[in-house]
């Protein structure tokens, strides 16, 4: 499982390539976009397996603080077609790595990874 080491803030986990969308971007264009942008690679998207709503309590925000946080969180599946693992330099993550499933256990990552191994049907 290729995951990237989110790093914001003084918080820090394991989570899925992505992030936010720019304003007229299209979601499937911001999920490319992300994914290389954290990892190096080019990748092809497959099927959409899920969207995850989630709120983050304005006091549990690590910018922003204030007002909460509504995230639409859209999961697909993807395949990598060309590039090279590449850690992002000046972004919200710092790393970028693969994981054999039976390690993701035991990884601290974010809820986020979770949801999209459910949205797959794999459990760990």
């Amino acid at each position: 499982m290729l995951l990237a080491h989110w790093n914001e803030n003084g918080h820090s986990g394991w989570t899925l390539p992505g992030g936010g969308i720019d304003p007229g971007e299209d979601p499937a264009d911001a999920a490319l976009r992300e994914i290389l942008e954290e990892t190096g690679y080019t990748a092809e998207l497959g099927e959409l397996i899920g969207i995850n709503s989630h709120v983050v309590d304005a006091a549990r925000r690590t910018h922003g603080e204030g007002v909460p946080l509504h995230a639409l969180r859209i999961v697909y599946r993807a395949r990598v077609v060309s590039g090279e693992l590449t850690d992002e330099i000046g972004g919200s993550t710092d790393r970028a790595a693969w994981f054999p499933l039976e390690e993701v256990a035991a990884l601290d990552r974010v809820g986020l990874v979770d949801v999209g191994l459910r949205f797959a049907g794999v459990s760990i």
